[in-house]
């Protein structure tokens, strides 16, 4: 089976992860859609396949020869999809793209004069969702291509390669799909997350993330005798929020630029919530976004009485290549590369302007770089996947578990 086939049956599944909810994983969909996997897994011949109480999924493709001298290679990737955009239900379908503008639905319509990369992908075929939906290729095509990577050591035996373990998370998209991951079970010696876009990506630089949760306390009082009194909680939300740098949103950055997000809000007189994502490649530019948000809640607690504005932020995931730079990692890599080349690719390593679970991996002993999955506009209508590209993610994988066969890694 090819990647985009598994890919066609995995969107299917109505895999949206919840914030609000504090349960591992968020939504019991999640758990149907891993059980799913481990039945598909065992079917292939991945015998120990499993689904631990938290819906993490776990494999093991055996090495080749039982006398295998090299690491123990991991592939990682998520199963939820992100809810900031509708997500379902999604009705997939190929289109034969010979150029020009894709109708997905009445009205809504993927163009090359707004995603200039439609171009590149002239003459193959293009897995897309009706547009009134994402597509879910974050992360099911990198499920779809470690599975086909999986199928085919399987149904070819006579193919060299070490122990290969396979792990699929819960809950990436809101930040919790490491939290319970358990490394010393998973038994790989390092890993590659298959959660990015582009075919030929392989990337080691991820923002610093940060979250802030800004509660304003006000004073309601009726409207028509407030003067002098009233504090409304709803406004001064709105000061704090002019008070952050307009061009330091994300709609307004790109490469190393770091930004102020603001995810959600809520308000009335009484009180008022908002909340943030602040990113920042480098970690010393993120502890200044920090305290610039806190300074401003100083200043409009010097206005409106000390308690009316507090921040509360929390630490999401790190940059991850201050661990893949290490020497003793680069292999990692470099032997990525020489997969993507083998294949006919070109790689490209740019910094993930995002977080993925390899970023809080690589922290917790699991050093876990990038790979591209071949598709595009994540968490968004307009997304689609290329089904010739996801084709040379499969065969990229195969290739990475082909060079660590028997790798010596230098101490």
């Amino acid at each position: 089976m090819r990647a985009y086939e598994r890919l066609l049956r995995y969107v299917t599944y109505p895999t949206a992860s919840n914030e609000a909810n504090t349960s591992c994983p968020s939504t019991p969909e999640q758990l149907e859609f891993g059980k799913a996997l481990v039945e598909e897994m065992v079917a292939m011949g991945i015998a120990d396949a499993n689904i631990d109480g938290n819906g993490y999924v776990f494999g093991t493709i055996p090495a080749a020869k039982p006398d295998a001298k090299g690491p123990v290679i991991g592939f990682v990737a998520h199963m939820d999809v992100s809810a900031d955009a509708p997500c379902q239900p999604v009705n997939p379908r190929i289109v034969e793209y010979r150029g020009g503008d894709i109708i997905l639905s009445e009205g809504i319509v993927l163009s090359p004069s707004e995603f200039p990369v439609l171009a590149q992908y002239k003459g193959g075929g293009l897995v897309v969702s009706d547009g009134k939906t994402l597509l879910g290729c974050d992360d099911k095509a990198g499920i779809a291509a470690i599975l086909t990577m999986a199928e085919y050591f399987l149904a070819n035996p006579q193919v060299e390669h070490g122990a290969i373990k396979i792990g699929f998370t819960p809950d990436e998209e809101i930040g919790r799909g490491a939290d319970l991951f358990d490394v010393e079970r998973f038994g790989a010696d390092f890993a590659y997350t298959v959660d990015g876009a582009a075919f030929g990506e392989v990337e080691y630089e991820t923002f610093n993330a940060s979250a802030a949760t800004v509660t304003v306390t006000g004073r309601s009082m009726h409207p028509g005798a407030s003067k002098n009194k009233m504090q409304n909680a709803s406004l001064m939300a709105m000061e704090l929020a002019a008070m952050l740098p307009a061009a330091e949103r994300p709609e307004h950055t790109e490469g190393y630029e770091g930004f102020y997000h603001l995810t959600s809000m809520e308000g009335e007189a009484e009180k008022a919530v908002l909340r943030y994502i602040l990113r920042d490649h480098d970690a010393d530019k993120l502890r200044s976004r920090e305290e610039f948000l806190r300074n401003a809640a100083h200043y409009l607690n010097s206005k409106y009485g000390g308690g009316a504005v507090t921040v509360e932020i929390k630490e999401s995931y790190r940059n991850m290549s201050s661990v893949l730079k290490d020497k003793a990692n680069w292999h990692l890599i470099e032997n990525a590369y020489k997969a993507v080349e083998q294949v006919g690719g070109t790689p490209v390593s740019c910094p993930v302007r995002g977080g993925t679970d390899g970023a809080r991996l690589s922290f917790m002993g699991l050093p876990c770089p990038n790979l591209g999955t071949g598709s595009h506009n994540h968490h968004s209508r307009m997304e689609f996947a290329s089904v010739q590209a996801m084709d040379k993610v499969a065969e990229s994988l195969v290739k990475i578990a082909e060079i660590y066969t028997d790798f010596e890694i230098e101490k």
